[in-house]
């Protein structure tokens, strides 16, 4: 015979929940409608519409006859969770259920009498909530996972896409370089052959002569002279022979030279691609790096002793991508950010920042990275027309000129009485972009004053074009790349300088060409600049990934200016120059070695790690360390963009 369920069908009516929640009670008398209990404490797992399952633990004997008999019914207080107040109702016995091996405990079954339809309402919903929550659960992380797994998938897809690219790129640049030597050979060995036709035909007219001179002679010398004309007659016939040899020589040679240039034009063709292809992925980097919550970009990426650090000359650099790149909002966040939130020391801003947080990193203040905080801005007013921001330019600059000396120099920082060729340029250049912006006299009169500085103490020396700074004839790369950018070729020119002296200065004492240890294991050459002159350094030569790209848009302004004056073919000597190191800088294109960096395209910051500069800081430790300078600073070579100079749009 079938057990009957003992709560029967009410029971099949509830909602079973994997949690109970209290319920406060008091007995009221049926018949007198007086109260038979205090309130005492009992808890629900079981839910319906139209009442819940009560379980009493240790109910006082007294009580029990009244709940037996029926002759009570509920006044309710249901404890909701996230609820302020209880849920007031008034219910009946439906029926009781008592654990034989229990004594005191209780199961009663309540149908409510009175109950506001919100609060029944409210109880449904969160006992179906509660029934819900777990395969809710379940399916929730089930997708995440499904999701994170895809995402790993696509993720790991999307790094090895990215590493082949650069390899190829690589190796694209490696056979367009044997090839631009097969071509090199080809022309000096036509060249060579030119040489010796000329000088067959120079002796063959020789020969020719000689014999027309003796044809002459007269009669009586006749035989004599018949021999020696057969003699000639046999070796024009031997130089013409030898020079029919050599024209046929050349033709091949010819034909050899239009298949090796045919193949660099397709090489060149293929590496244009890759080149574009990975100029996008190098800003993809510079964009998947900026932090979501102050909007800076970690310097750099894989040196765990300066992880997270974000110096503000770096975020000069990435905000001005973004502004070539016309992503202004990403560039409005990061100047949110210096203008709303940066901590200051009397107006400066610190060298570095905690990109997570915005926290100073780095407590020291000096005038380079303001300035070129102060440039990027001015930079963003001039492409977007905002001028929300130029009033901070501003700020910066009136501290700067606070620092100003009655000589017009400007002194490293607040806190330190050296004096730096380099950001003085860098002033020169943002007063000059001020006055653009503003047309106020104060910021010709610094800069006017700054630019003197410059010719007293640092130009002017035949043996050393320019000193690093006051008192200071240390060659540094930069001061001579940042002389022609901030400057320009005629200014110099007029100043009694010589622009193409201070280029052949950097080329013959900081241009180096080294052995770079790909991450990938792979050995290249790479030619580029060293941070100073090799020869002042015991590590030997280092290329700078930040420094030669600041180079080659020297190369370009200068071939500019040549062009300008139409010297076309000089012009052109700079453009090959500036396009051969911007050659070798894609062959220091690297794979971005972090998970959040997806294998998207990165410069490092030199070719060697934890090397001395030779300026007072080492480079960065690790071989696979992105750099946002070295990275930015390339794409700015590719793009022809001069962060000094503010130009129309």
């Amino acid at each position: 015979m079938a057990t009957k369920d003992p709560l029967g069908a009410e029971r099949r009516q509830y909602i079973r929940l994997d949690s109970v929640f209290p319920v406060q009670f008091q007995l009221i008398n049926t018949a007198t409608g007086d109260s038979v209990s205090a309130w005492l404490q009992g808890f629900t797992n079981n839910i319906s519409k139209g009442g819940l399952c009560l379980a009493i633990n240790n109910l006082d004997p007294s009580l029990a006859p009244f709940i037996q008999n029926k002759q009570v019914r509920f006044s309710l207080g249901i404890e909701m969770p996230f609820s302020r107040t209880p849920i007031a109702a008034l219910a009946q016995i439906a029926w009781i259920q008592q654990p034989a091996e229990q004594p005191g405990k209780y199961f009663i079954g309540l149908r409510y009498l009175q109950i506001s339809p919100e609060g029944s309402a409210q109880i449904i919903r969160y006992a179906r909530m509660k029934k819900l929550f777990v395969p809710l659960a379940l399916g929730v992380i089930i997708a995440l996972g499904t999701a994170f797994a895809v995402g790993s998938f696509i993720n790991l897809n999307l790094v090895r896409g990215n590493k082949a690219l650069v390899s190829q790129l690589v190796k694209i640049l490696q056979e367009s370089s044997v090839a631009k030597q097969k071509i090199k050979e080809i022309n000096k060995e036509r060249d060579d052959l030119q040489v010796r036709i000329e000088a067959l035909k120079a002796r063959i007219r020789t020969v020719e002569e000689d014999r027309a001179r003796l044809s002459e002679q007269t009669k009586l010398e006749e035989a004599n002279a018949a021999r020696k004309v057969a003699q000639l007659n046999e070796l024009i016939e031997k130089l013409s022979a030898e020079k029919t040899k050599i024209q046929e020589a050349l033709i091949a040679l010819q034909s050899k030279e239009n298949t090796v240039t045919e193949e660099l034009l397709n090489l060149d063709k293929r590496k244009a691609s890759l080149e574009r292809a990975n100029l996008d992925k190098m800003y993809q980097w510079l964009k998947i790096h900026q932090n979501p919550r102050t909007g800076l970009v970690m310097s750099f990426e894989g040196d765990s002793d300066i992880n997270n650090w974000a110096f503000i000359y770096d975020q000069s650099l990435a905000l001005q991508a973004y502004v070539i790149f016309s992503d202004f909002e990403r560039a409005k966040k990061m100047l949110e950010f210096f203008d709303k939130k940066a901590q200051r020391q009397n107006g400066n801003f610190f060298n570095a920042y905690y990109a997570n947080d915005g926290v100073p990193a780095e407590f020291i203040v000096h005038c380079g990275p303001n300035i070129w905080l102060g440039i990027a801005i001015v930079q963003y007013t001039k492409k977007t027309g905002d001028t929300a921001y130029l009033g901070l330019a501003e700020d910066i600059a009136r501290n700067i000129m606070k620092l100003q000396d009655k000589d017009g120099g400007i002194r490293g920082g607040p806190d330190v009485e050296w004096y730096a060729t380099e950001h003085n340029l860098d002033a020169y250049a943002f007063f000059d972009m001020l006055y653009q912006m503003t047309s106020k006299p104060a910021y010709v009169q610094a800069r006017e004053q700054v630019l003197g500085w410059l010719v007293q103490h640092t130009y002017g020396a035949s043996d050393l074009p320019i000193k690093r700074g006051k008192g200071d004839s240390t060659i540094a790369t930069d001061t001579y790349a940042w002389s022609i950018a901030a400057i320009g070729p005629a200014k110099l020119e007029e100043l009694g300088m010589n622009p193409d002296r201070i280029m052949e200065f950097a080329e013959e004492h900081c241009a180096v060409e080294v052995d770079y240890a790909r991450p990938d294991g792979q050995t290249v050459k790479i030619k580029g600049f060293d941070f100073a002159p090799q020869v002042h350094v015991a590590r030997g030569g280092i290329v700078s990934s930040e420094w030669t790209a600041q180079m080659v848009i020297s190369f370009k302004i200068m071939a500019d200016f040549y062009h300008q004056k139409g010297m076309i073919a000089k012009s052109r000597s700079y453009l090959v120059k500036a396009d051969d190191y911007l050659a070798h800088l894609s062959n220091m294109i690297i794979s971005s070695p972090s998970p959040s960096g997806q294998g998207e395209s990165c410069l490092p910051y030199a070719t060697q790690e934890l090397a001395d500069t030779g300026h007072g800081w080492t480079t960065p430790k690790g071989n696979s360390t992105g750099s946002v300078s070295g990275t930015a600073y390339t794409l700015f070579a590719y793009y022809n963009y001069n962060p000094l100079e503010l130009k129309e749009q």
